[in-house]
């Protein structure tokens, strides 16, 4: 049998048929054009679900479940509760997806915890029964397995640590929090960084780089780092703490056996991976002990939240 894993995003919407070797075997793409109705939203993922089977040569009937991953707060009864992105509020996505494609065990879950199912049992988590997914993008976004089951809490918003707090009084966060570690560790934040870094030295190479580029990226500074730039250097010196603060509170509160990191500043490899290990290594609390948590690259990109989301039969 074959599961249908669903990704809702606010740019596209993409469902892909996935086989028990967790391969994508065909995929359904459409704009998701937000902000619409769900109304309008649900019939596109119907209609790429059904692209997806067309492609594969299959039926509903082959399909043992369907999982959705969305942004935002998704409850135990398959409602979204609330996603800014895409204006939604208490909208009941999984009556909705049976409404569009029949009675069959459908499951909807937040999208950063996709991805760490994803990670988990198809990527770099060989899968491990305790692992954390952490994303490096526009935010930080973080989903956390214990005994093999997404840790919801009690009211289905758990597993934020993108909002844990690294700096009293820090930098404004987008959560209306001050010092969360997404307004430190995200890419939006190194972006940030770098700016103040160009407007305090007019001679640092990431002007020359910003220019060809044509924009400041998360690349920026690591380019210039390599060039030797003092200025660059420092960004991502400070950059890499300000990650590493965040993984090493997560060891010290709950001791996985994988953290993966993600995102695309995650393309800059061991520049990037080798220092975060030397710093969690250094100044985690397990000191003494024999097994210590692993800190990986993630492996599936951009497929993570799909594969993940036909997982959630076995991972729910």
């Amino acid at each position: 049998m074959y599961n249908i894993g669903i990704d809702l995003g606010g740019t596209n919407i993409v469902a892909s048929v996935v086989d028990e070797n967790y391969r994508m075997v065909a995929t359904g793409k459409t704009a998701t054009n937000a902000p619409r109705s769900p109304e309008e939203i649900f019939d596109d993922i119907a209609a790429v679900c059904r692209e997806a089977l067309d492609k594969a040569g299959l039926t509903l009937g082959d399909i043992a479940s369907v999982g959705l991953g969305t942004p935002g707060t998704v409850n135990e009864y398959g409602v979204i509760e609330f996603a800014n992105n895409l204006g939604f509020n208490n909208v009941p996505a999984r009556d909705m997806l049976a409404e569009r494609l029949g009675e069959m065990p459908i499951f909807i879950e937040n999208d950063a915890n996709c991805a760490a199912i994803g990670e988990a049992y198809a990527g770099c988590g060989n899968g491990a029964k305790n692992f954390v997914a952490v994303t490096l993008g526009t935010g930080v976004g973080s989903g956390i397995i214990v005994d093999g089951k997404i840790v919801n809490g009690v009211n289905c918003a758990g597993g934020e640590c993108g909002h844990m707090v690294i700096v009293l009084d820090g930098e404004p966060c987008t959560c209306g929090r001050k010092g969360c570690w997404e307004a430190y560790a995200s890419a939006t934040a190194l972006i940030r960084q770098t700016k103040k870094a160009m407007e305090a030295d007019p001679s640092s190479v990431m002007h020359e780089l910003a220019k060809a580029e044509g924009k400041v990226s998360g690349r920026t500074a690591f380019d210039a780092m390599r060039r030797g730039d003092i200025a660059a250097i420092n960004v991502v010196d400070n950059y890499i703490k300000y990650v590493a603060c965040g993984l090493i509170n997560i060891v010290n509160a709950l001791q996985p056996e994988i953290i993966c990191v993600g995102g695309g500043i995650c393309n800059e490899g061991e520049t990037l991976m080798k220092p975060l290990r030397r710093f969690v290594q250094a100044e985690r609390y397990s000191i003494h002990s024999k097994i210590q948590t692993r800190i990986v690259k993630a492996e599936l990109g951009n497929d993570a939240g799909i594969i993940g989301a036909s997982l959630l039969a076995v991972a729910k």
